[in-house]
């Protein structure tokens, strides 16, 4: 197979990331659940919009690149729940790896290194870049949940701590969106939309 056949193939096998549903729900269509290539485009244009909150220096064509490929593992480990149970996310890590050496593995050699460096770079959040990020990742479902009366939160019973230790990364990176992420937190007990531990 020659480049281009091996990129094209790549590109292919994108397609089913359009098939992995997550618990967060899209509200404006009959909260229909969202899929994982929706929500990668919504983080990575939402990156895009506020990189000016963040107090880091970062460069922000990486972390859109970070966006666009962390959950491409997905395709073959699926998504895990947030806030599921440990047994639940027990060996999620292995298959995610594997998953990773699959898909980025359909490319030529020096994109499939370049590709899997960036997706354990997100993973592993020691950058600047992959905690802005991996903070980019973390508020969404947040904002999408306080827009949707608790939404996914409220089925599953998450509570105020899940969601501030989830959202941490937002801490020093992005202290205004950290500020904004807690008074959100603390509304959305209030209302009863998360549990109040």
């Amino acid at each position: 197979m020659n480049k281009l056949e091996q990129q094209l193939a790549f590109i292919h096998e994108l397609d089913k990331l359009k098939t992995v549903y997550r618990k967060t729900m899209v509200k404006p269509d009959n909260n229909r659940q969202e899929n994982s290539a929706e929500h990668s485009w919504h983080i990575a244009l939402m990156a895009q919009v506020l990189k000016e909150y963040v107090a880091e220096t970062v460069d922000i064509n990486r972390a859109v690149s970070m966006l666009l490929i962390h959950d491409i593992v997905e395709i073959d480990a699926g998504d895990t729940f947030a806030f599921a149970a440990q047994s639940d996310l027990d060996g999620q890590e292995e298959k995610e790896l594997i998953a990773a050496n699959r898909l980025f593995g359909l490319l030529p050699e020096a994109q499939f290194n370049e590709m899997k460096a960036l997706w354990i770079e997100f993973e592993q959040a020691q950058t600047a870049d992959a905690r802005f990020a991996k903070g980019m990742d973390r508020i969404l479902p947040l904002l999408q949940n306080m827009a949707n009366n608790g939404g996914s939160w409220v089925q599953h019973h998450v509570s105020r701590t899940q969601v501030l230790k989830r959202n941490e990364y937002l801490k020093n990176v992005t202290p205004a969106l950290w500020d904004y992420a807690c008074s959100q937190i603390d509304l959305a007990v209030e209302r009863g939309w998360l549990v109040d531990q």
